[in-house]
């Protein structure tokens, strides 16, 4: 028998042990969402470290024109595509091949100065145009930091900064450039033995994939970054390109593996360039033959040195797209994403260029601040901090959708 009151006890106590057991799921829920939402973030920046620690490797040799760097890099980018369920954007398949002329320097790469060996790439690089020459000899000083040996068609100069880049001709003469601290003592002596190889065809691909949107697939945004960099000099020294552009292709991955699991309402592209150290060549070649309905394209962002972040962004064509450029501000207003978006005018200096002269709306994204590496061997995937990688993800990602809702029938 209950004692007066016992019944209304064990009601109140089983009452309140099922509120208590309801108001533990929901926190466990809560607790659970928030700790995935982590891991997803922290994943993301794993993965852009993973795919720039990658294409950075050795293997690649600088995504460029010898011991098939860019075609081994292209491999490695359709497999990621298709982890990823990004289908070819034509019935032929991800790749779009081309081809385009290219200095390279695929064997001997030495030079001495005054008796000292120099190290390639550190104390001296070769200007890409350069012809081959093995050779010894005196030099003459043309001024201060200019010499040569006009027998031997040789011209050696003494530079604060070693950029490198990728020429698309032959010269007939052979230029060195030398780390301006190695000017102490006066050049006299010299000895070269540097092997070029000119190439009039080099086999190149843009890579093209798309993610059919949900509502208006016949509506697009494409997301762009080029794959390439400059390549290797002699067959040790190769140029990692670890921000120019690892980061950009590592960010329109990371874009692909989210929308493959968050359905677009528009379709998204993904095309990663090659060609465009040597000139924007492949964006070129894609624009004037497009493996899709131009007129289809909504918007364009076009990825490069996104790297770093903590000084914010600058966006090419801010000034000719400003209805875009308001929203991506917007944006960014409500989320803080970033410091500062930094607007910038009109500017052939990446990929986004030949599609925005064809009427197409496009930006061009990249970080400001950190590191300094540029076309050197110094743009490395270890010293890429990749400080506001997240932020400008997630501050893409929130433009695009607000682009897919402005358009909406």
């Amino acid at each position: 028998m209950f004692c007066d009151g016992c019944f209304e006890i064990l009601v109140f106590l089983l009452r309140n042990t099922i509120i208590f057991s309801f108001v533990m799921k929901a926190l466990s829920s809560t607790l659970l969402l928030l700790i995935s939402s982590l891991s997803l973030i922290a994943q993301d920046k794993a993965y852009a470290q993973r795919i720039i620690e990658e294409l950075t490797s050795e293997r690649y040799f600088g995504r460029g024109y010898i011991k098939d760097g860019l075609d081994k890099s292209r491999e490695f980018i359709v497999k990621e595509f298709k982890k990823w369920d990004v289908a070819p954007m034509s019935s032929s398949g991800f790749l779009q091949k081309y081809s385009f002329p290219v200095n390279t320097f695929p064997g001997d790469m030495m030079l001495e100065l005054n008796g000292k060996k120099l190290r390639a790439g550190i104390d001296f690089i070769v200007s890409p145009e350069s012809a081959g020459l093995k050779a010894s000899g005196k030099l003459l000083m043309r001024d201060s930091i200019h010499y040569m040996d006009p027998q031997n068609r040789l011209q050696i100069s003494f530079l604060k900064k070693l950029t490198w880049s990728v020429a698309g001709e032959q010269a007939t003469n052979t230029s060195i450039f030398i780390d301006h601290k190695l000017l102490e003592d006066k050049p006299e002596s010299y000895s070269v033995s540097i092997e070029n190889k000119f190439i009039e065809s080099f086999p190149a691909s843009n890579i093209c994939g798309i993610i059919k949107g949900s509502k208006k697939p016949d509506s697009l945004i494409l997301i762009t970054a080029h794959y390439d960099h400059l390549g290797g000099m002699g067959q040790e020294v190769y140029f990692p390109g670890a921000n120019d552009n690892g980061s950009g292709i590592s960010l329109l991955l990371n874009l692909a593996k989210y929308y493959s699991k968050n359905s677009p309402d528009y379709s998204i592209g993904f095309i990663c360039f090659s060609g465009e150290e040597a000139g924007l060549l492949g964006s070129a070649y894609f624009s004037k033959n497009p493996m899709i309905d131009l007129k289809k394209i909504r918007f364009l962002i076009n990825l490069d040195l996104t790297g770093t972040g903590e000084e914010g962004i600058t966006v090419v064509n801010a000034s000719v797209f400003k209805n875009e450029f308001a929203l991506l501000n917007k944006v960014n207003d409500e989320t803080k994403y970033l410091s500062k978006i930094t607007p910038r005018g009109k500017a052939a200096n990446s990929d986004h260029y030949w599609f925005s002269e064809i009427g197409i709306p496009s930006f061009f994204i990249y970080t400001n601040g950190g590191i300094k590496a540029y076309h050197d061997v110094y743009d490395k995937a270890e010293t890429l901090p990749l400080t506001e990688f997240e932020d400008l993800f997630k501050l893409i990602v929130s433009f695009n959708k607000k682009i897919m809702a402005s358009n909406r029938q």
